[in-house]
C-alpha cells in the first residue's frame, strides 16, 4: 500500500507503556462489554469478560519505541486517515455525518469503557468510547501465527474495527446486541456472525476507495483475502482443537470472510452489506 509520505490521521492516542492506566472504572456493564469482539482471533465475545475485568494495569515497564514500531504506527495513523475520508464522504452522500473513532495504541494491557483487556484479546472497538484499541505486536501475530503477512493484511484489520464503528454510527449494534439476551447462545452467534461479515463487507468499501484513489499496490488485495480467510472461525478451530463446531461460530467461516470483504471491494458503498437480510453468506 502506497503510505509513505501522507497524512496520518489526528485521532490516535498513543498509550504504550502506560500499563492499562488511563481510564478509571468499568462502564456500562456487559451489554457494552460484548462489544469487545475479538475480531481475528474467532473467540466468543461473552468469553472475554473475565480477560477484560481482571487484567493486572500494574506494570511500570518503561515503553521504548523501535524503529519497526514507529513505521508501524505511522502506517496505520494514515490507514486511519483514509477510513475518515472515506466514511466522511459514504455519510455525507446520504445526508449523515460521520464521527471520527479514536485508535488507541498500547502495549500489553489497557483501559477502555468496556473494561481491562490485555493484548492477547486482539485488535477490538469499544463503542462506550467510540475507540479503535490496537496492540501493534499483532502484526507479528499476523505474519508468524495467522500466516497473514504484509501491510495491506493490518490494514484490513484497521478498516474491519472501523467497520464496526460504522455499525454503530448507523444503529445496527443498538438493534442486534440486545437480542443475546432474547435467543440462546447457538442463536445468537448467528447473528454475531452477520455482525462480523458486515464489518469485513465495510473493510472492503474501504479497499475499494484506496484502489480507486490508486493507493493499492500489486499484492495487496491478495494480502487482505489472505488475512480474512485465515481468521475464520473453521480455520483457527480446526488449528486449535482439530475439528470444528459449527454452532460455536461468532465470526464466520473463511469462505465467507474472504467472499464479504471481497463484495464490499466491489461494491464500494454502504447498501451492498445488510448480511442480516442476504439468504446465502
Amino acid at each position: 500500500m502506497k503510505w509513505r509520505g501522507r497524512q496520518g490521521s489526528t485521532n490516535v492516542e498513543d498509550r504504550r507503556g502506560m500499563g492499562g492506566k488511563g481510564i478509571a472504572g468499568i462502564g456500562g456493564g456487559f451489554g457494552l462489554v460484548i462489544f469487545l469482539i475479538v475480531t481475528l482471533m474467532g473467540g466468543n465475545p461473552g468469553d472475554l469478560l473475565g480477560g477484560l475485568q481482571g487484567a493486572d494495569t500494574g506494570s511500570n515497564t518503561e515503553y521504548v519505541e523501535t524503529k519497526e514500531e514507529k513505521e508501524l504506527a505511522e502506517f496505520v495513523s494514515v490507514v486511519l486517515a483514509d477510513t475518515e475520508q472515506v466514511w466522511t464522504q459514504e455519510f455525507e452522500e446520504r445526508g449523515m455525518t460521520y464521527k471520527e473513532p479514536t485508535l488507541v495504541l498500547y502495549t500489553d494491557q489497557v483501559s477502555s469503557a468496556c473494561g481491562q483487556a490485555g493484548a492477547s484479546v486482539g485488535p477490538f472497538y469499544c463503542p462506550g468510547d467510540q475507540k479503535l484499541y490496537i496492540d501493534l505486536s499483532f502484526y507479528k501475530d499476523l505474519q508468524t501465527k495467522f500466516g497473514a503477512p504484509g501491510d495491506f493484511a493490518m490494514a484490513y484489520v484497521v478498516a474491519h474495527e472501523v467497520g464496526h464503528h460504522v455499525q454503530t454510527l448507523l444503529g445496527t449494534s443498538d438493534k442486534i446486541m440486545p437480542l443475546r439476551n432474547k435467543l440462546s447462545e447457538e442463536e445468537f452467534n448467528k447473528y454475531l456472525v452477520r455482525f462480523e461479515l458486515q464489518a469485513d463487507y465495510y473493510s472492503g468499501v474501504w479497499a475499494h476507495h484506496a484502489q480507486g484513489q490508486g493507493l493499492l499496490e500489486e499484492g495487496d488485495l491478495e494480502e487482505a483475502l489472505t488475512a480474512a480467510n485465515a481468521v475464520g472461525d473453521d480455520t483457527l478451530q480446526k488449528k486449535g482443537r482439530g475439528y470444528v463446531v459449527p454452532e460455536s461460530f461468532t465470526h464466520g467461516t473463511s469462505a465467507q470472510r474472504e467472499r464479504w470483504f471481497y463484495k464490499g471491494f466491489e461494491n464500494g458503498t454502504i447498501e451492498g452489506g445488510n448480511t442480516f437480510n442476504a439468504k446465502n453468506l
